[in-house]
């Protein structure tokens, strides 16, 4: 009888999986529900924004001669220029817009850049050429147009020229604006100086991709909760409850495309970076890791269940195992629904607490012993603090997982070595 019993709690442990499972799908329905809310958010305000450039570009001609000197197999090409020096100074205003209980963080910056090109000479060899110069235009990528809060001012050696919406260089960069008629004439030595002042939207991340010979950025916010991502962090940077700031320099050899090429194209953007604006933690996916441990609470809670109905030669109905496996999983469910509403520390406080005190008021009315029922107390809330010690870290969650694991199985080990467990079965058939 008593390996019957066993193999029952065992039974019940592992169909208390179930709820469980229907629970982490919640979860997975609720992030659903918040991307789709954050979704609607950022496309009325507008989406991560990466600025690229500017990019000038030079089209050029290809051709034959054929016997009689006229122009043939003419193929149209460009030719793209960096600039030399490129700064970028921004100030990210942000704001928390909700759609329901979810928020995300969106922002409005003022970005100005300031820049020049020292050298436009182009050296084309092999076939036949012709370098339309008039032609040249110049492109800054913007990731998301519907941001754009005011007109663009831009500057070409103190002249005040037009953007244009859109690009012609889509391989590379996808949207953006275009300004033309950027050269009269072949610059030879002339060196240009550019400016551009950009007034645009944007939500949680802004970025920025490094064309300089030399690239200088600096970004200040009132945030005080920055993520700096990409390819480069900041040389410096200050984090503090008023703000942060941060700056960044890249040079030409830090990425792998060049200062000036013709007949090819690079991804630039895999040599972007920049600043995330991060909001609480997220609720569903710590409650989705702690669900990971649900079979080991329900196991060791059992454990401790069924230690005492042998110890103290009590008869614990299966319908009492249920019940408490029921309280565990609804711990789940309550963590998840508070957190919505409250933070995550909170409604883990507020979760663990309830649950505790349900299983402990349950198990004085079954085990009829106040010292008992104050251990297992002591051993929920042991258990539950070591479960959000765990889903703090993220390094040594493995590490320290697996020495509790070693712990707990030692302990259990030790309680049980004096057991006879052939007596038990003997007992209970005498019973």
């Amino acid at each position: 009888m008593g390996l019957i019993k066993l193999a029952t709690i065992f039974i019940l442990a592992v169909m208390l999986l179930i709820p469980t499972a229907m629970i982490r799908s919640l979860v997975v329905e609720r992030k659903s529900r918040q991307a789709e809310a954050t979704s609607e958010i950022v496309s009325k305000w507008g989406n991560e924004q990466r600025i690229t450039g500017p990019i000038l570009a030079v089209p050029y001609y290809t051709y034959d001669l054929d016997k009689d000197n006229k122009k043939t197999n003419e193929q149209k090409q460009l030719a793209y220029f960096l600039p030399d020096g490129l700064t970028i100074s921004g100030m990210m205003l942000p704001e928390v817009r909700y759609r329901g209980i979810f928020q995300v963080a969106v922002y409005s910056a003022n970005v100005k850049i300031n820049g020049s090109f020292n050298s436009l000479n182009l050296d084309l060899s092999g076939k036949y050429t012709a370098i339309d110069w008039k032609g040249a235009f110049l492109t800054i990528g913007i990731s998301d147009l519907r941001g754009i809060n005011d007109s663009i001012s831009f500057s070409w050696n103190d002249s005040r020229l037009e953007c244009e919406p859109g690009v012609k260089i889509g391989e590379m960069i996808k949207s953006g604006i275009t300004v033309n008629n950027i050269l009269e004439k072949e610059p030879k030595d002339e060196s240009f100086t550019f400016s551009a002042e950009i007034s645009l939207k944007g939500s949680r991340n802004l970025s920025f991709v490094p064309v300089g010979k030399e690239t200088v950025v600096s970004i200040n916010s009132p945030w005080s909760n920055p993520s700096f991502e990409g390819v480069f962090l900041p040389v410096s940077r200050e984090v503090s409850d008023d703000g942060f700031s941060a700056s960044w320099r890249v040079l030409e050899l830090n990425r792998n495309y060049p200062q000036k090429w013709h007949g090819t194209t690079y991804n630039l953007d895999e040599s972007a970076f920049g600043v995330s604006l991060l909001l609480a933690v997220d609720s569903y996916q710590i409650a989705e890791r702690s669900m990971k441990y649900a079979i080991l609470f329900i196991s060791l809670t059992f454990m401790v269940f069924f230690f005492v109905e042998i110890l103290r030669k009590l008869k614990l109905h299966p319908i009492h195992y249920i019940l408490v496996g029921f309280g565990l999983v609804l711990f789940y469910l309550l963590l998840l629904s508070l957190s919505e509403h409250i933070g995550f520390g909170l409604a883990y406080i507020v979760a663990s607490v309830g649950i505790i005190a349900l299983i402990t008021s349950y198990s004085q009315s079954i085990f009829k012993n106040n010292r008992l029922s104050l251990l297992l107390a002591v051993f929920l809330v042991i258990l539950y603090s070591l479960l959000y010690i765990l889903l703090q870290m993220q390094d040594y969650a493995l590490l320290m997982g697996s020495i509790y694991l070693f712990v707990i199985l030692a302990l259990v080990m030790y309680l049980s070595r004096n057991i006879d467990w052939y007596s038990i079965g003997r007992r209970s058939e005498e019973g």
